[in-house]
């Protein structure tokens, strides 16, 4: 690219952009002052390279898979690049979600308007599974820019449930989970900003574990909003999840959403039980409006496990875990129409690594976005009302309003070691048909999270492990812990696992 000086022309595009009445001649004049600028220093940093992380480990591009070899529809590209010859995932296949960077690799987030942009580095998560002896066994559909909890807004076509054809396999890490759920990978990585980890994982009976906020670096991950952005392991079993988030945690000097993270050895808490734990099962996380009656009592009768092993379960109540949903919205939909969108994914005001080249190729989003998912539209449709008229003001306010909602939950968790409740209220609902109406497409993206949005906005570790099933689908019970306080989760989640057969509950 070369840096140019403004014409006359773009001088009044600029000046009126900025509410600023110039005449000819101040335009002019201010357009001399920019144009030795842009020579003088814009051009030098146009002339220097990128300082971009190093890319190791040889890699091809891959392949998309036909619909015979992909049934579900939930690979974007098979690939097969080996890492290390020995770690901790030596033997291990990883399916990335397809927001996360690999070098060579096509990427399109769920969009047509990304479709046939490449990256040029490796996020952090990968160079670690990768250092780690891990395999990357390709990229796994994913909604359309990650906004939606179902399955069916990416531009290629909906992702289906391994346990059901036609059924919703959650989102927006659609094809992490099925993937997993499937058996065609033991391990895929995912994305969460209001549930998307959590909610595949429950909706296709995977464990998903959305960490503590800034335990895993984000760098190199296409962003949504910096205060709810998390990525996470999707596994078939707690090991697994458990030893995938030892080898991604930590922090790596390049994702502004780090600090200080407390990192711990998570495959060590495994075997030691849950006796003497204090689980609280949170009143308020049961019996919403759209909940399902047996997801709501199978969660419960779950919880019972932990009980009869020693652990003490005590119902308790969290009024405000009932207001999260008003706290998550205007950060959801406020935050990524300023950084997702109008920011070109990048946005500004934060240290670390800039993706330069997803910068530019997102930006061909502004020239196609009538293309975007119906979901999509809502969200930013909603966010560009809410800057223009109220200033970001209700952003604002639920951003300090956050600290009450922490607070509470703290609270409580003085008082436990862990919360309990549905992942999501519902099991996997069918797919929206092709004549569906736009509330019906944007309906199953927003339904499923109103447990699990709130974590996303306190920031608080939660895990989604499978509990049972309802008439042939997965149930989801979501354990929440302390900041940074993994391993006690990955404690209860394994002595459920071993004490369980969950498909038979």
């Amino acid at each position: 690219m070369v840096v140019k000086a403004p014409t006359p022309e773009q001088m009044k595009v600029i000046a009126a952009d900025l509410g600023l009445s110039l005449s000819d001649a101040d335009r002019a004049e201010f357009a001399g002052f920019i144009g030795q600028a842009v020579r003088d220093l814009y051009g030098p940093l146009d002339a220097a390279p990128d300082n971009l992380p190093e890319v190791r480990y040889p890699r091809t591009p891959g392949r998309r898979p036909d619909a015979a070899e992909d049934p579900l529809h939930a690979w974007y590209v098979k690939t097969s690049i080996k890492g290390a010859p020995s770690g901790k995932l030596a033997g291990k296949r990883v399916a990335l979600k397809d927001n996360v960077c690999l070098a060579g690799v096509p990427l399109m987030n769920g969009a047509g308007t990304l479709e046939g942009y490449v990256p040029d580095v490796d996020a952090t998560v990968v160079t670690r599974i990768l250092d780690a002896g891990g395999e990357i066994a390709g990229k796994v559909h994913c909604e359309y820019f990650c906004f939606s909890g179902g399955s069916h807004t990416n531009a290629t076509g909906a992702t289906h449930n391994p346990r059901r054809m036609g059924y919703s396999a959650g989102g927006s890490s659609s094809g992490s989970a099925a993937v997993v759920a499937a058996g065609q990978v033991p391990m895929a990585i995912g994305g969460d900003q209001g549930g998307s980890i959590r909610v595949p994982a429950a909706f296709c009976g995977v464990y998903g574990m959305k960490p503590t906020h800034g335990l895993v670096p984000y760098t190199g991950i296409f962003p949504i909003e910096l205060t709810l952005d998390h990525t996470g392991p999707m596994t078939a079993t707690v090991a697994d999840n458990a030893l995938l988030l030892e080898v991604i945690a930590g922090a790596d000097g390049l994702d502004p959403r780090q600090y200080a993270p407390k990192i711990d050895l998570y495959t060590r808490a495994l075997e030691r039980g849950v006796e003497g734990l204090r689980i609280g099962v949170v009143s308020e996380g049961f019996a919403w409006p759209h909940s399902q009656a047996d997801v709501d009592r199978k969660v419960r009768d779950a919880v019972r496990v932990f009980a009869d092993a020693g652990a003490t379960v005590e119902d308790i109540s969290i009024p405000m875990h009932r207001f999260g949903m008003s706290l998550w919205t205007p950060i959801a939909v406020e935050g990524p129409t300023e950084l997702m969108m109008k920011g070109n994914g990048m946005g500004t005001n934060w240290k670390g690594l800039y993706v330069t080249s997803l910068l530019d190729a997102h930006a061909a989003w502004k020239h196609r976005a009538n293309e975007l998912s119906e979901g999509l539209k809502f969200g930013i449709l909603l966010g560009q009302y809410m800057h223009r008229y109220y200033r970001n003001h209700y952003y604002a306010k639920a951003r300090n309003l956050a600290r009450k909602l922490t607070h509470a939950y703290d609270l409580a968790l003085s008082r436990v070691d862990l919360l309990a409740m549905p992942t999501a209220p519902i099991t996997a609902p069918p797919l929206p048909g092709p004549k569906a109406t736009r509330i019906e497409q944007m309906g199953p993206g927003f339904d499923p999270i109103t447990n699990t949005a709130p974590f996303d906005v306190t920031g608080h570790p939660a895990m989604s492990v499978p509990c049972a099933m309802a008439e042939g689908l997965p149930i989801g019970m979501m354990l929440v812990g302390r900041h940074w306080d993994e391993s006690t989760i990955y404690r209860a989640a394994a002595h459920f696992e071993r004490s369980v057969t969950w498909e038979t509950m």
